[in-house]
């Protein structure tokens, strides 16, 4: 693979691109000197051949003109003993075979002695021919069995402007192709030595190139990792410099841009996770693809992703495409908690995303939980309504009783009397009930500071006991009061927790038939708390009235109580006094069994507020 990776690297192609330059650049070079060379050499071996060809013809012409007038044997001996001796000692040219002719054709002498059997034979060959018919320009290269090159020349030998005969020369060209073989040699030799070279300066300068290539492509794959510490170093001002400078800037710039978009996305993730509200975002095709933390929680799924808002807020197609294009700007949605006894509210508001060109590319849903806030508004309307009607009962009867004595029951001294004590009686009621709720409302709002003192337990209790013996007697209810060991003093307020534990008391004596028991206690659940109890054996309170037993104005039989003057805010004045001192209030009950009433505070060393 490393190999592979090598011969794909620009190094390897600009190593190539070197080579193939210098290649190109020296075969062309090459080809044009060896062709100049060899152009060269034939036409110097060439002209060399004509110039002998053309004197030995001249120095020829007179002996061939007298011969052709010599009759006797002796002088035509001489005739071709001069002839031969010009040929074999006037010639220069190594392996090269020169003819005489006469100018019949026929081989008057050679200059080899291989070939002296073909003296006073006739020369046929074409280039003779035409030298004989006076053609002075026969010039042929021809390759004989042998594999070798020869020249051929042929001159017309004139005396005057007589032909009297020819020169044919026949010469080797081998020595002139060895040179040119030579040389090419030594080029190729130098050829190559120059290419090992330029591979050698190629790779040098591909390193020089490549290095600060491979430095970047390092960096842009740590970068990548999302290392932005590292720096590429700048080895000049050339341009790959000049590119280094430019990748550690942008690489800084980035590192800067990723971490304010990092701190961003942290900033909006802790928002989303620590939102109250639940949030949701669709595509445009109504999946959800992002949710929060309390969105989850609120929808009771594990994971949003990948749902469709349909299935999710349980809306048909027409709804859910209203609120996304605007024309609802909320939805209340019911979700039925897990153990079905009551229902959450949630109000849903779904903003379109919009996208420069694209139209809508989402939706985002926000879901509140208005659960609460929808309880606490009932809650509003039945205490506007349970003070009204409070208040509308005794005021009625007191109208009722003064329009009778304004017609005459003051006549009737008895009934008039009878009439006056109902009156009073329920402005007593009245006056209770506003005080009650002025009691309640400063609680509410904080204005009823606390001031605690150092109250001993048991004697608190007893003296709670005999504030009621005259009630307890009258019924006949038997009270008895347990401290546990070790509890004493305890920081509070005496006068409001008076108040709840008369409250409790006074509940206990008035839902406790005739001869039963009430039992005041106190405990240690815990060594930092103290636990104190009112229970009793009275008709206790159904199971279904129990987890509103300390909503205002709440009455479990509301005739009956109303007959025994309760206003239906003790129980809820006692749990805003025992909150307010930084404890709790439970209650325990079975019908026709009884009740018990604990009131848990803390076991404070000092008189300091709660803080």
């Amino acid at each position: 693979m490393n190999g592979i990776r090598f011969f794909r690297s620009i190094q390897f192609k600009l190593i190539i691109i070197y080579v193939l330059l210098i290649l190109i650049g020296m075969q062309l070079i090459g080809v044009y000197f060896i062709s100049t060379m060899k152009t060269s050499l034939t036409t110097s071996f060439a002209n060399n051949i004509n110039e002998q060809a053309n004197l030995l013809s001249k120095i020829t012409a007179q002996t061939l003109s007298k011969k052709s007038e010599t009759t006797s044997a002796e002088g035509e001996e001489m005739t071709e003993e001069f002839l031969s001796m010009l040929a074999r000692g006037l010639f220069t040219i190594n392996e090269a075979e020169v003819q005489i002719l006469d100018a019949s054709g026929k081989v008057l002498a050679t200059s080899l002695e291989s070939q002296q059997s073909n003296v006073g034979k006739k020369n046929t060959a074409l280039a003779v021919s035409r030298a004989l018919q006076g053609i002075r320009d026969n010039e042929e290269e021809v390759i004989d069995e042998n594999n070798n090159r020869k020249k051929i020349i042929a001159k017309p030998v004139y005396y005057g402007v007589k032909i009297v005969g020819a020169v044919y020369i026949v010469a080797s060209m081998n020595e002139l192709y060895q040179t040119v073989d030579r040389i090419n040699r030594i080029f190729m030799s130098g050829m190559l030595i120059a290419l090992g070279l330029t591979g050698v300066l190629g790779i040098l300068l591909a390193h020089t190139i490549t290095n600060p290539i491979k430095g970047l492509t390092r960096q842009a794959a740590a970068v990548a990792e999302g290392d932005f510490d590292q720096q590429v170093p700048v080895l000049g001002d050339d341009e790959i410099g000049r590119l280094s400078e430019v990748f550690n800037d942008m690489t800084m710039r980035l590192r800067d841009a990723l971490s304010a978009n990092e701190e961003e996305k942290e900033k909006i993730s802790s928002i989303l996770a620590n939102m109250s509200d639940g949030v949701v975002a669709a595509d445009e095709h109504g999946m959800v693809i992002i949710t929060n933390r309390r969105a989850c929680e609120m929808l009771r799924e594990n994971a949003c992703e990948g749902l469709r808002l349909t299935e999710l807020f349980s809306m048909d197609e027409g709804q859910l495409s209203s609120l996304m294009k605007g024309a609802e700007k909320s939805a209340v949605i019911y979700h039925t908690q897990f153990d079905g006894d009551e229902e959450e509210l949630m109000r849903v508001t779904l903003t379109p995303i919009h996208r420069r060109d694209k139209g809508i590319s989402g939706t985002i849903a926000v879901l509140q939980d208005v659960t609460e806030q929808e309880r606490l508004e009932q809650s509003r309307r039945e205490f506007v309504a349970n003070v009204s009607h409070e208040l509308r009962t005794p005021l009625t009867t007191i109208k009722s009783y003064a329009e009778a004595l304004d017609d005459g029951a003051m006549v009737e001294q008895e009934l008039g009397q009878r009439f006056i004590g109902v009156i009073r009686n329920e402005t007593e009621r009245m006056i209770r009930l506003v005080t009650d709720l002025l009691h309640l409302s400063r609680l509410d709002s904080k204005q009823s500071p606390l001031r605690r003192q150092a109250m001993n337990v048991p004697e608190m209790l007893e003296e709670v006991a005999d504030r009621f013996s005259f009630q307890l007697r009258k019924k006949s209810i038997r009270a008895a009061v347990r401290v546990e060991d070790g509890i004493e003093a305890i920081w509070l307020d005496r006068d409001q927790i008076d108040q709840v534990l008369d409250n409790l008391v006074s509940n206990a004596i008035k839902y406790t038939l005739d001869g039963g028991r009430i039992e005041l206690s106190a405990h240690r659940p815990d060594p930092a708390s103290i636990a104190i109890s009112v229970k009793d054996t009275g008709i206790g309170i159904p199971k279904k009235d129990l987890s509103r037993i300390f909503d205002r104005f709440y009455r479990v039989d509301k005739a009956r109580s109303r007959n025994m003057g309760g206003t239906g805010l003790g129980l809820s004045i006692a749990r805003e006094i025992v909150k307010a001192h930084g404890g709790s209030i439970a209650l325990d009950s079975e019908l026709n069994e009884g009740t018990t009433v604990t009131v848990t505070l803390p076991a404070l060393q000092s008189g300091g507020e709660l803080g």
